[in-house]
Formats: structure tokens, C-alpha cells, sequence
């Protein structure tokens, strides 16, 4: 009888020991999580750290950018009302040139017209106001303004204006200009007034 007792006694210690080893077991096992979830808890804020830098970098850029858009737009200010006040000086003073460039002719005029009353040479007055026209026609050659011809020419809308119509004196002068009552003058090749023509049918 006490040999089977003392059997029994063994079997429930074996129990007894597997049952703690088993909870030791679970228990190192348990720990062991808590550790990992430790060391992964502590990694954390190294994680946290270059996104911080990352966004001051950001912050950083963008300040520069928009003190760059700042300067940028001061500058283009500035620049725009150069330009406006330089166009506006260059209207003021765009026709100076041609102005200084034709006094000389007004002078030859003035000259001519001096001498008119006292002078007894007709011929040489009608020299003298020849003399004047040219140098004024060359001056006007010289700015690029150019005569439009007109007479006996192929009538052209692009280039004269039909004041009126007339019958032809011959064949071939039909649709040709027959008289220019007044002259048209180009500019650079644009025209700048149309040649007033009288056209024959």
C-alpha cells in the first residue's frame, strides 16, 4: 500500500513540475514580447527625428523661394516703370530729329521769302524756290518717304483713292489714272496717304 501511494505521489509531482515548466515557459515567452515590444517602442522617436529635420528643411525652402518671389517682383515693378517712363520720354521727343533736320529748309524759306519783294529777277526767285523743294523732296528721300506715282498708271486701290471718274480721251486710258489731284507718299513702303486720282471708264 505505500508503495502505490508514493507512485502516485511521483506522478503528481511530474505533473506538478511539467505544469510550472510549462508556465515558466509562457511566462519567458511573455517577457520576452514585452522586451521586443520594448526595444521596438524605444526605436520609435529615432524613427520621428529626420522627419522633423526633414520638414525644417521644407520650411527652410520655402522661405527662400518666397523671398526670391518677393525680390523677383520688386524688380519686375521696377523695371516696367523704367520702360513706361523711358516710352513715355521717347514720345515726347520722337519727332526732335525730324523737327532739327527740317529747319534748314524753313530757313532757306525764310531767306527766299526775304528777298522776294526786292528782287527784280523773277527767274532767279523761281531758282532759288527750286533749289528750296529739292532739298526738302531730299529730305523726306532720306526719312524713307517716298511719291506714289500716279498719272497714266494702272489704277490701284491698295494705293490711290477715286475721288471721281471721267470718261477715257482713248482706249488705252480706260482703268488708268488720268489726273492726280493730290499726291500720295509711302513710309518704309506703307502707305501713309493714298494718292487722290481721277480715273478714266
Amino acid at each position: 500500500m505505500v508503495k502505490k501511494t508514493s507512485k502516485k505521489q511521483d506522478v503528481k509531482e511530474e505533473t506538478k513540475a511539467a505544469e510550472q515548466e510549462t508556465q515558466e515557459t509562457v511566462v519567458n515567452e511573455e517577457s520576452a514580447d514585452n522586451s521586443v515590444e520594448c526595444e521596438e517602442k524605444t526605436d520609435e522617436p529615432v524613427v520621428e527625428e529626420p522627419v522633423i529635420d526633414e520638414l525644417a528643411l521644407l520650411k527652410d525652402k520655402l522661405t527662400d523661394a518666397n523671398d526670391k518671389y518677393l525680390r523677383l517682383s520688386a524688380e519686375y515693378d521696377n523695371y516696367r516703370k523704367r520702360t513706361l517712363k523711358e516710352k513715355m520720354e521717347l514720345m515726347k521727343t520722337a519727332g526732335e530729329s525730324i523737327i532739327l533736320s527740317l529747319l534748314p529748309v524753313i530757313d532757306d524759306f525764310d531767306r527766299a521769302m526775304a528777298h522776294m519783294d526786292e528782287a527784280k529777277d523773277t527767274e532767279a526767285v523761281l531758282e532759288g524756290m527750286k533749289l528750296i523743294h529739292n532739298k526738302f523732296k531730299d529730305f523726306l528721300s532720306q526719312k524713307g518717304v517716298q511719291e506714289i506715282e500716279a498719272k497714266e498708271k494702272e489704277f490701284d486701290t491698295d494705293l490711290h483713292e477715286a475721288v471721281t471718274k471721267i470718261p477715257a480721251p482713248t482706249e488705252e486710258m480706260k482703268g488708268k489714272v488720268i489726273d492726280c489731284i493730290e499726291k500720295g507718299y509711302t513710309l518704309q513702303e506703307k502707305v501713309i496717304r493714298f494718292s487722290k486720282v481721277v480715273v478714266g471708264e
